[in-house]
């Protein structure tokens, strides 16, 4: 800080009263900002420390260069010299980053365009911009800041920027293991030296953060084995010359293995001690395992909380007999207090209302705290599928003890969607399914989407609308406008359509908080087109009912969905039933159809799914089941291998006229990627297929079942989740068409 001197000093003059105040130097600043900073008026007594005060605060505006501060006659004479405003922010030599994303991570630094221009601040940025790439591996990246003077005080600031080529870890190495083989330790990592899908997982550039999680891992596999008193002693990470390469070096001390002899229980459990010991997951004679003991405590805070006990702490104690290689583990309980919630908050929606997601919640305000409720509210915001993520807070109310605050934060996502699906057959036929929907319209939590069905057999055009709180008790309702072509495969090149026009509405009650039956009803007309080509059960059919038949279908189903991911599920439980009665028109008729899928995480890194389908019509009232009613077969779920809707029984002509009975079995087995590491959004899997489709003459028999296998890829890309699949038939009949290559997005199977 400096101050000059004029005709009289600033510093060391007699107090006196001001006659007036001066400002000279200004550019761009208005002069209110300056007058406004000052801690003196016109009239007032100056003095050397309200001078001194003056200048500290004019400093701290950031504005200026230089402050000083004269006396002339009874005036103050406040000169300044405005700091230079940055003109325009660029970067040259970019690729690893976007400029839009640099130039907003620089305005945390005070560096962005119309703001005064800092040397200080810049060299700042210009670290903060080397250590955003000393993130992403790229060591040698060099950053050079050029300032260029501008008209009236204005710089141009340009970062010039040698990214160089990102550094690769070129050995990963365990030290001190003798248990287990150090490529099953370095299995557990996501940081790999050598993988060939590098290029994708990028899994061989360092992070520190990475390898955190890695040793954490590490620690997890030896905890959950016995090893009680493993330990990382050390990391060692060296970076060569040229610093292209890194080496990473873990240093481990494994310890000797304990098992557990006995699980004690000490503290206050309520009077309900024996309630408590049917959660305790830790067996004795067992090999020690934090993952237990985790799960254990996890389990007992989550039964407190479901009495109130909001802040109980659980304490585990192991007692070590190092010489026999046994540990007693003793859980100490505190419950603290009970404790009621005061207030229930929402957070980080910015798009969807409140009321969508205070309506799933359980826990009610002014109720007594409930962990089993607040974590069943939790999961079923984060099963609406419009969020990210998904966060409860508890927080204490100041100044109570037996209060509490919830906060649900959530993370918006893009819930407007665009499936696509495809097949292409050895028939030179491409197929085409698109699907655009949006499940959070204008954030109301309602359902809109329109699908569209362009391949050649069959051609759909459907409206769907879901609101799923109809009434205030979570009834919802769902109509369906469409219009479908239906041109069944027939191999003389002849065509014949059905075509069906309709709508229907329903509505679903849910009777637990994972079950949801539906009813409700539609109204169809079903045309039957064609001249020479047309199949005999259908010929039958029109002649004797007419081209055109009207119905009037009850629908009445039942869905549970237990799986732990819709996007990606690696355990869980899907199951659904669905019945259409037609009670009135010119058909009458039962056709149900149910659908069962079990996920199994055989591992970390393998998922083995399965699913089954049934369906079943029959024909009422001495009336035929509609043929238009039929089930077909083969294709993209059902069963893969073979050309869309060519299972089944075939017609004197060659048509594929599918049948009223239809089974589906599918097995999938999830493997990742080699050098992919621990990635679920990219994955390998082996399927095998079985399934077929009957007439009401056909016998069914395991006989007649087709099969196929086959091999594909699994991707979540950012349009949707991808399957890739080749396969090919394993039992086949000369009448059935074969179709290797398929690809579908947005479904499981």
């Amino acid at each position: 800080m400096a101050a000059a001197m004029a005709s009289t000093s600033a510093w060391a003059v007699d107090p006196f009263t001001l006659k007036d105040i001066r400002v000279e130097g200004l550019q761009r600043t208005d002069a209110g900002t300056v007058f406004a900073s000052l801690p003196f008026r016109i009239g007032d007594t100056y003095n050397d420390e309200k001078g001194a005060t003056a200048l500290r605060a004019l400093f701290a505006t950031g504005l200026f260069k230089d402050v000083r501060i004269e006396i002339d006659q009874g005036v103050v004479v406040v000169l300044v010299e405005e700091r230079s405003v940055i003109a325009t922010i660029d970067f040259v030599g970019l690729k690893e980053f976007d400029k839009d994303t640099l130039t907003k991570s620089l305005k945390d630094f005070g560096i962005g365009e119309g703001q005064p221009f800092d040397k200080a601040l810049a060299d700042r940025a210009e670290q903060e911009l080397k250590r955003q790439y000393l993130s992403r591996s790229l060591y040698g990246a060099e950053v050079v800041t050029t300032v260029t003077p501008q008209e009236r005080n204005r710089v141009n600031v340009t970062f010039t920027v040698a990214e160089g080529t990102a550094a690769r870890i070129r050995e990963i190495r365990v030290v001190g293991n003798k248990v287990f083989s150090e490529s099953t330790l370095k299995g557990l990592f996501d940081l790999n030296d050598g993988g060939w899908l590098n290029w994708y997982t990028k899994a061989d550039q360092y992070s520190r953060t990475k390898l955190n999680a890695d040793l954490e891992s590490l620690r997890a596999y030896y905890l959950n084995r016995g090893y009680l008193e493993f330990n990382v002693e050390s990391t060692q990470v060296a970076i060569s010359p040229d610093k292209q390469d890194i080496t990473v070096t873990v240093n481990v001390k494994e310890g000797q293995r304990y098992t557990v002899t006995a699980v004690k229980l000490e503290g206050d459990y309520l009077g309900k001690d024996e309630d408590f010991k049917t959660l305790v997951t830790i067996r004795p004679g067992e090999p020690y395992r934090a993952e237990a003991v985790a799960e254990t405590i996890k389990a007992f805070v989550d039964r407190f909380g479901s009495f109130g006990y909001a802040f109980a702490k659980i304490d585990s104690r192991p007692e070590i007999d190092r010489s026999n290689g046994r540990v007693v583990l003793t859980l100490v309980a505190e419950p603290q207090r009970r404790v009621y919630v005061r207030r229930i908050s929402v957070a980080g929606n910015s798009r969807t209302r409140d009321e969508v997601i205070r309506r799933e919640f359980r826990q009610f305000e002014s109720s007594w705290y409930d962990g089993r409720k607040i974590k069943l509210s939790r999961d079923r915001v984060d099963r609406l599928g419009y969020f990210s993520e998904v966060n409860v807070e508890t927080n204490e109310v100041p100044g109570t003890q037996d209060q509490v605050d919830l906060v649900i934060t959530i993370k918006e996502k893009p819930t407007g969607n665009l499936l696509l699906g495809a097949g292409f057959s050895s028939a030179d036929k491409l197929s085409l399914t698109v699907s655009i929907k949006q499940d959070n319209v204008f954030g109301s939590g309602n359902y809109l989407g329109i699908e569209v069905n362009t391949s050649k057999s069959s051609r759909t055009l459907v409206l769907s609308s879901v609101d799923p709180y109809f009434t205030i008790d979570g009834i919802s309702r769902a109509f369906d406008l469409y219009y479908r072509t239906v041109r069944p495969l027939n191999s003389q090149g002849e065509e014949y359509e059905i075509i069906t026009p309709g709508a229907s509405l329903r509505f679903g009650v849910p009777f637990s908080e994972f079950d949801t039956v539906f009813f409700g009803a539609g109204v169809e007309q079903t045309e039957i087109r064609g001249t020479t080509a047309i199949p005999q059960n259908y010929y039958n059919y029109r002649r004797q009912f007419g081209a055109k038949s009207n119905s009037l279908p009850l629908t009445l189903g039942w869905t549970r969905d237990g799986r732990d991911s819709a996007l990606v599920p690696t355990d869980g439980r899907y199951q659904r039933i669905n019945l259409d009665w037609g009670v009135a028109g010119d058909t009458r008729y039962l056709r149900a159809n149910g659908q069962f899928q079990q996920y199994f995480p055989l591992s970390k890194r393998f998922t083995l799914a399965l699913n089954a389908e049934v369906g079943w019509g029959k024909g009422l009232l001495g009336k035929p089941y509609p043929v238009f009613k039929n089930f077909y077969g083969g294709g993209l779920g059902t069963v893969r291998g073979f050309d869309q809707g060519s299972l089944g029984p075939v017609d004197v002509i060659g048509a594929y006229i599918g049948g009223n009975r239809r089974i589906n079995l599918n097995s999938e087995l999830y493997l990742p990627v080699p050098g992919s590491g621990n990635d679920r959004t990219l994955r390998l899997f082996t399927y095998l297929d079985a399934g077929n489709v009957w007439g009401e003459d056909e016998k069914l028999t395991a006989d007649s079942l087709r099969a196929s296998a086959g091999l594909g890829l699994s991707w979540v890309s950012p349009v949707g989740p991808l399957k890739l699949s080749y396969g090919a038939p394993v039992r086949k009949k000369p009448t059935d068409r074969i179709q290797r290559l398929q690809f579908q997005i947005g479904t499981a199977f």
